[in-house]
């Protein structure tokens, strides 16, 4: 009986997935720490204590994982004199800049004033999940703007930062007893961290002032600068199964989009997104075992040679279809992923669709091979039953789930999906399988052959069942038949 199939640790797995690393890290979703983690020199070498200690060091440094906080140092855009009131790449929010040179540093970060109270500076936290561990680390100081009078930053000026999920975090800059109005402070400028557990999917950092009074102008406000982040992801939870991958969203900048349709549409062009897939989400694994075709029983007394043709087929999911199955709406034409399982429709999406060719290239560019959307397979088994034996065939056939996102070329509009499929990466396992009957498969067997009654002639012995149909060949042998004439008396 052939033995089914299994797989087994390959020393190139590691190093296939740097690839994907780089990727990540050059979109801005994933810093070199977790490329760091993941050495390409790994080997099938047995494991030392200093192999110990390494392999620790590098899952606590795959543990805290760089978050990109994208125009951490509010470079862009570039700033003309010392000063300006800006909208800043990235951040939401109108909020007064100040040159480094203006700010006081030397690393040529640049400053920004939070402005009057209940203004906020915010940015989405790319790439960070639900229930992630997040520490934010920034500088703040007080204000260095010529206008501030020396009671407005002489005993520190209030703010507040919060990330979603976190407490509101009430703060105020160091102080600045020294001033005169009328010549700009030398900055302040002073380390903080904050940390939070995420309650949503790209958290929302925010940055608010809390400055009140009316002497105080715009520009005399606490200031931060080189805002960075770093997570303890959750690991991938792998028992969500294929048919509820959870809901996709869709971001537009720093605000949630209701829907996904946006987003969507913004994908709708041969290069209008890219898709940046995300290690950390994705992954292989073997889906549950199913029979494959019938289950043969052997109700004889002898062993049977049984010859099998065996077809199965598997199909890909998607979130963005299940998200508008979940919500009852018709899927969008621009958001259709060959994920059907009709054959004829899949191929057709995969040629027409944008977003699935964007899918494709990421995936093979990060993981260097080709991804599939379905697969089917064909072949013969052989069994031999016992009797008194059933034999049947299961397959478990091996799956990826790949999580990420279709960023469009503006890097506006951000499309949340996870897409689960057949994979190449690892073979399918198939168990040809022998077992005792079921109780009910012993009934079949003991079971009479099905009969139809005999009315008459029940107690009559077997008769022959030629009715004239055939041509009898003539006797050969001399006839020992008695005569069929008989002399009359009197004639002889």
């Amino acid at each position: 009986m052939p033995r089914p199939l299994r797989t087994a640790a390959r020393p190139t797995a590691r190093p296939a997935l740097r690839p994907a690393l780089r990727t990540l890290a050059a979109a801005g979703l994933l810093l070199p720490s977790l490329l760091a983690a993941d050495p390409a020199g790994a080997d099938d070498r047995a494991p030392t204590r200093a192999d110990d200690r390494a392999g620790t060091a590098a899952a606590a440094a795959a543990a805290r994982n760089d978050v990109p906080v994208l125009n951490g140092d509010f470079a862009e855009p570039a700033i003309k004199g010392d000063q300006s009131t800006v909208t800043l790449s990235h951040w939401t929010g109108l909020n007064q800049r100040f040159s480094p040179a203006a700010s006081g540093r030397t690393d040529g970060a640049n400053g920004v004033g939070l402005s009057k109270a209940g203004n906020t500076l915010r940015q989405r936290l790319r790439g960070v999940r639900t229930g992630s561990k997040v520490t934010v680390s920034y500088e703040d100081s007080p204000a260095v703007a010529k206008e501030c009078a020396p009671e407005d930053v002489a005993s520190g000026q209030p703010y507040t930062v919060h990330g979603s999920g976190g407490r509101v975090r009430e703060m105020t800059t160091a102080p600045d007893p020294d001033r005169t109005k009328g010549r700009p402070g030398p900055g302040r400028w002073t380390p903080r961290t904050y940390t939070f557990t995420a309650d949503e999917n790209e958290p929302l950092l925010t940055f608010t002032s809390k400055v009140t009074d009316t002497r105080a102008q715009v520009p005399c406000s606490p200031m931060v600068t080189r805002v960075r982040a770093v997570e303890e992801p959750l690991p991938a939870d792998r028992t969500v199964d294929k048919y509820a991958l959870g809901t996709a969203e869709a971001y537009r900048d720093n605000e949630r989009e209701d829907w996904l349709h946006n987003a969507a549409a913004a994908c709708n062009g041969e290069n209008a997104c890219t898709f940046r897939p995300d290690p950390r989400g994705s992954f292989r694994y073997y889906d549950t075992s199913r029979v494959v075709g019938e289950a043969f029983v052997n109700c004889t007394r002898n062993p049977l040679d049984h010859s099998r043709t065996l077809s199965y087929v598997e199909r890909g999911h998607d979130s963005i279809s299940q998200t508008y199955a979940a919500a009852n709406l018709r899927l969008d034409e621009v958001a259709r992923l060959p994920t059907t399982g009709d054959r004829t429709e899949d191929r057709k999406r995969l040629k027409d669709r944008p977003m699935a060719a964007q899918f494709a290239l990421a995936y093979e560019t990060a993981w260097q091979r080709p991804f599939q959307w379905f697969s089917s397979d064909q072949r013969t088994v052989v069994e031999r039953i016992q009797p008194g034996e059933v034999s049947w065939v299961e397959i478990q056939p091996s799956r990826e789930r790949v999580e990420g996102w279709f960023v469009s070329a503006k890097d506006d509009y951000r499309l949340h999906a996870v897409v689960d499929a057949p994979s190449r990466a690892v073979p399918d396992r198939i168990f040809q399988r022998t077992g005792p009957m079921a109780e009910a498969e012993k009934q079949r067997c003991a079971a009479a052959r099905p009969m139809t009654t005999t009315p008459v002639g029940t107690g009559d012995p077997a008769a022959s069942a030629d009715k004239g149909l055939l041509e009898l060949p003539p006797p050969t042998a001399p006839s020992v038949r008695p005569a069929r004439s008989i002399p009359l008396p009197g004639t002889m």
